[in-house]
C-alpha cells in the first residue's frame, strides 16, 4: 500500500538518486518553513520536468470565487487561498550556453537531505554535459527561524574536466500561478521594482486584498573562498527582476553564490515601508554572512528540541518518523504571531489552501501546549476569540439568532470559505473543538482568568448555537439534532450523530458550569461578560438545563453501545478486512453514494467522543465500542490513525495501537495515501504526537494534575520525552523494566504514574 523511497535516519531525511517521477513527492517532503513563510523543494536552478513550484507567506491570501456547479443559499462566495508567492530561490545557470536542467542532462550522485536537527536544506549531483565533461553541485538553502523574514542559498559548482563559461541569474519573480487556482487566474500586480548591481527588489500586492509584500536580493560570488568582483547585466521584465553575469572558469576551482532574499509583507508593516524594509534585512543578511546565519539556525532549532524531542529506541523507522513530524510542526506554526494558524498542509502545497480547519483545537492544540510556553497555545485560542463576530455572522447567514455561534469549517479570516453543502452547513461538530481547546488550555494551565477576559464569551455563544440547533421531537419526546454530518464525512445528512450530539450536550454544560465558577472566582468581569453577550440569567440556563436532560442519543441493545448515529444498524455490516485491496482506499474506487449507504468509517466518529471524555466511560464500554467500530474503519482520513492508538493503548492492545502509530507517522514518508505529491498532512503529524504522548505515554491532564500510564511496544527499548508544564521542564523515560520521570526546572511536583502518587 505503501511506497518507500527514503533512507531510514533518526535525524535526517535523505534520497539517493534522482527519479524524475518522484521528484514532486520530495518538494513535499524536504519542504522548509520558519512559521512567517515556507518553500517546497524547488530546485534553485531551472527544471523543466514535473513540478509544483511554491512559495508561501502565513497570512497573505486570496479569495478565490467559489467554484461549483449548483449554488445553495449559504455557500460562501470564496474560498480563501494562501497563494504561491515570490520565488525568491531561483539562480538560472548555463554552462557553456547550455542549461542546467536536471530533466534534460544526464544526472548522477545525487543526494538530497532535510537535516531536521539544524534546519536546512542539502543537495548535491553530478552534472554531465558530455563524456569528460561535468559540474558537481552543492546547494544549502534555509528559512531562518531566528529572523524568519529571511532566506540565504549557498550554491556551490566545481566544474570536472573543462574550464566552461558559466553564465548565473539570479532572479526575484512574482510572475507565479497557484495549481489550485479555481478559474486558472493569476493572483499578483506588480506595484514597484528596483535593479541594480547585486542587489534587485521586487513588490507586488495581491488582488482583491490589497496585500503588498516586498522581496530585495543581495548576492555574491566567491571562487575556493575568494571575493570576485562581478560586473552584472541588469534585468527587468513585469513582476521579474534579475542580475545576469558570466564567469570563465578554471577546472577544478569551486564557485560559490551566496544569495539572500528578505520577504516582507504589509500584515507586518505600512505599504509604502515593506520595500525599505526588505532591503534593509536582505543587505544585514549578507553582512551577516551565510556561515553565522547557519549556526544561529543550529542554535535556534536545538531550543526548540529541547523541549520537543522524542526519543525511540530500538526502531529507527518510528524514531525517523516522529522527528519529522515534529519537525514539521515547528516549521508550521512558531506561536509568535496570534494572527496566524495552522493549515492542514501547512506550507507544503496548495491543497486546502491554507486556511484553518477544526484540526487545530482538535489535533495540534496538544502538542503546541505541551512543547512551547503557554501564550503560543493561548495565541491559537484568540484566533477564534478575534473571529467570534466572524462566527456570529456565519450563524446569522443559516438563520441563527440572539447571537449564536458557528464558526468556520473552513477560514483564514473568520468567515465560512468551504463549499460543500454536507460540510458547509452539516459539519458543525467543529465548534465542539473550539470549546475542548479552551477547557484543555484551562485544565493545563489553571488560568482560569483566560474563561473571564475571553473564553465564556466564546463558549455563550456557541452554546446559544447548540440550543437552537436541537429541537423538540414529539415521537420521541426529546431533543434530536437533525440533518448533520459527523467527524465521519463518509456520512452526510444523518440525524442524531452520537458524537456532534455528545459535544453539543457538554459544552452547554460546561459553560453552565464556567458560569458558575467565575461567580465566585471573577464576579465583576462575569458581570461584564453577561452584560456584552446580553445574557439573560435566567431563561437561557434553564432552556439549556432542558435540553441536556433530554437528548436522544440512539443506542443498540443488542451490542450494548451507542449508535452512530440513527439507523446504523440498517447499515450491511462488514469489516473493513473483508474489503479486497483493489477497492482501497474505497474512496478513489467506489461511487459516492455506494460510500454513503455502507457501513464504513472514515475516521474516528463515535470513537472520537471516548477520546475527548474518556473519563465519561467505564472500561467495559472502551471496550466494547472500539471493538465494534475500528473494524468497521478504513482510516482514509490522515486525522483517522491518531485518535484510534491512544485508544488501543489505553485498552492495552499495543500490536494494533503500533500498527497505527507507524502508519501515521510516515504516513507522508511512506506515502500511503499516494498524495503527498500534494503536500504534506501537517495537521495530523500532531495526532502523531498525540499517539507516541498520550498513547504510549499515557499522559493526561486532568484539573491541572498530570498522570502518566505508560505502555511500551514489544521491541521498544525506551521511550523519552519531555513536556512543559506548570512552569517545569519534565523529562518522561520509559523503558521495558519502568517509568523514571526527572524535573529538570521549576519547584517539586505530585503527579500520579500508574496510579501511584509520586512526588518528583
Amino acid at each position: 500500500m505503501h511506497r518507500k523511497y527514503l533512507i531510514t535516519d533518526e535525524w535526517k531525511i535523505i534520497e539517493r538518486g534522482f527519479d524524475p517521477a518522484l521528484h514532486p513527492c520530495s518538494e513535499s517532503l524536504f519542504a522548509l518553513g520558519n512559521g512567517r513563510m515556507g518553500q517546497r523543494a524547488n530546485f534553485e536552478e531551472q527544471y523543466s520536468g514535473r513540478s509544483m513550484q511554491g512559495s508561501y507567506i502565513a497570512g497573505v491570501y486570496y479569495p478565490d470565487k467559489t467554484r461549483v456547479g449548483w449554488w445553495k443559499n449559504g455557500y460562501p462566495e470564496y474560498f480563501a487561498k494562501v497563494i504561491n508567492s515570490v520565488n525568491w530561490i531561483g539562480i538560472d545557470i548555463l554552462i557553456d550556453g547550455q542549461p542546467l536542467d536536471l530533466a534534460r542532462v544526464k544526472v548522477t550522485d545525487f543526494y538530497r537531505e532535510l537535516n531536521m536537527k539544524e534546519g536546512y536544506l542539502l543537495r548535491r549531483f553530478t552534472a554531465h554535459f558530455s563524456d569528460m565533461q561535468r559540474i558537481e553541485v552543492e546547494a544549502i538553502r534555509f528559512l531562518s527561524i531566528k529572523r524568519d523574514e529571511i532566506g540565504a542559498i549557498r550554491y556551490s559548482i566545481t566544474p570536472k574536466g573543462f574550464s566552461p563559461v558559466i553564465t548565473y541569474t539570479p532572479y526575484l519573480d512574482f510572475d507565479v500561478h497557484n495549481e489550485d487556482s479555481n478559474y486558472g487566474e493569476k493572483f499578483w500586480d506588480e506595484v514597484f521594482t528596483s535593479v541594480a548591481s547585486q542587489k534587485a527588489i521586487n513588490v507586488a500586492s495581491t488582488k482583491k486584498t490589497n496585500f503588498h509584500v516586498a522581496a530585495a536580493m543581495r548576492y555574491e560570488l566567491e571562487a575556493n573562498g575568494r571575493h570576485i568582483t562581478l560586473y552584472p547585466e541588469n534585468i527587468r521584465r513585469e513582476k521579474y527582476v534579475a542580475n545576469r553575469f558570466e564567469i570563465k572558469t578554471d577546472e577544478g576551482t569551486t564557485y560559490t553564490l551566496y544569495k539572500y532574499a528578505a520577504i516582507t509583507s504589509s500584515l507586518n508593516y505600512p505599504k509604502d515601508k515593506v520595500a525599505e524594509e526588505a532591503d534593509q534585512k536582505a543587505s544585514e543578511a549578507m553582512r551577516t554572512g551565510f556561515d553565522t546565519l547557519l549556526h544561529e539556525q543550529a542554535e535556534a532549532w536545538a531550543r526548540i528540541w529541547e523541549t520537543s524531542d522524542i526519543i525511540i529506541e530500538g526502531d529507527p523507522e518510528a524514531q525517523q518518523g516522529i522527528r519529522f513530524n515534529i519537525f514539521q510542526l515547528n516549521q508550521t506554526y512558531t506561536g509568535e504571531d496570534p494572527r496566524l494558524n495552522i493549515g492542514p498542509k501547512g506550507f507544503t502545497g496548495e491543497k486546502y489552501g491554507g486556511v484553518t480547519y477544526w484540526d487545530t483545537e482538535a489535533y495540534c492544540f496538544p502538542f503546541y501546549l505541551s512543547t512551547r510556553k503557554p501564550d503560543v497555545a493561548r495565541n491559537l485560542l484568540l484566533y477564534r476569540y478575534r473571529h467570534l463576530p466572524k462566527a456570529i455572522e456565519n450563524a446569522q447567514k443559516l438563520g441563527f439568532t440572539g447571537g449564536a455561534a458557528l464558526y468556520p469549517m473552513v477560514t483564514i479570516n473568520g468567515e465560512e470559505c468551504h463549499n460543500e453543502w454536507e460540510i458547509t452547513f452539516e459539519e458543525i461538530h467543529r465548534n465542539g473543538a473550539m470549546v475542548i481547546a479552551i477547557k484543555r488550555y484551562v485544565e493545563y494551565t489553571g488560568d482560569i482568568r483566560y474563561l473571564a477576559d475571553y473564553g465564556l464569551e466564546v463558549m455563550i455563544a456557541i452554546s446559544r448555537f447548540w440550543a437552537q440547533r436541537f429541537n423538540w421531537s414529539e415521537d420521541k419526546q426529546q431533543y434530536v439534532m437533525l440533518g448533520v454530518t459527523g467527524p465521519n464525512e463518509y456520512e452526510n445528512n444523518i440525524n442524531n450523530n452520537f458524537y456532534t450530539s455528545y459535544i453539543a450536550r457538554w459544552c452547554m454544560q460546561y459553560t453552565l458550569n464556567t458560569i458558575d465558577l467565575l461567580r465566585t472566582h471573577f464576579p465583576d468581569q462575569l458581570q461584564l461578560v453577561l452584560q456584552k453577550t446580553n445574557f439573560d440569567s435566567d431563561k437561557e440556563p434553564a432552556f439549556w438545563q432542558q435540553i441536556i436532560q433530554n437528548i436522544y442519543f440512539p443506542y443498540s441493545e443488542k451490542y450494548q453501545i451507542f449508535l452512530q448515529q440513527e439507523g446504523y444498524l440498517d447499515k450491511e455490516q462488514r469489516l473493513a478486512s473483508e474489503l479486497p485491496m483493489s477497492e482501497r482506499p474505497i474512496n478513489q474506487h467506489w461511487s459516492w453514494d455506494r460510500i454513503l449507504r455502507s457501513c464504513f468509517i472514515k475516521q474516528a466518529d463515535t470513537l472520537q467522543t471516548f477520546y475527548f471524555f474518556e473519563d465519561d466511560f467505564t472500561h467495559e464500554q472502551h471496550q466494547r465500542h472500539f471493538d465494534f467500530y475500528e473494524p468497521r474503519t478504513v482510516h482514509e482520513s490522515s486525522l483517522s490513525p491518531c485518535v484510534h492508538v491512544v485508544l488501543a493503548a489505553k485498552l492495552h492492545k499495543i500490536d494494533k495501537a503500533y500498527e497505527l502509530y507507524l502508519r501515521t507517522s510516515r504516513l507522508d514518508l511512506d506515502d500511503y495515501n499516494k498524495e503527498v505529491h500534494e503536500g504534506l498532512h501537517i495537521t495530523s503529524m500532531a495526532g502523531t504526537w498525540m499517539s507516541v504522548v498520550e498513547g504510549f505515554g499515557g499522559m493526561r491532564v486532568r484539573q491541572q494534575r498530570l498522570y502518566f500510564d505508560p505502555v511500551l511496544p514489544r521491541h521498544w527499548k525506551r521511550l523519552s520525552f519531555k513536556i512543559i508544564f506548570d512552569g517545569r521542564i519534565l523529562e518522561v523515560n520509559t523503558t521495558p523494566e519502568g517509568t523514571h520521570i526527572v524535573r529538570h526546572t521549576g519547584e517539586p511536583i505530585t503527579l500520579i504514574l500508574k496510579g501511584q502518587e509520586i512526588t518528583v
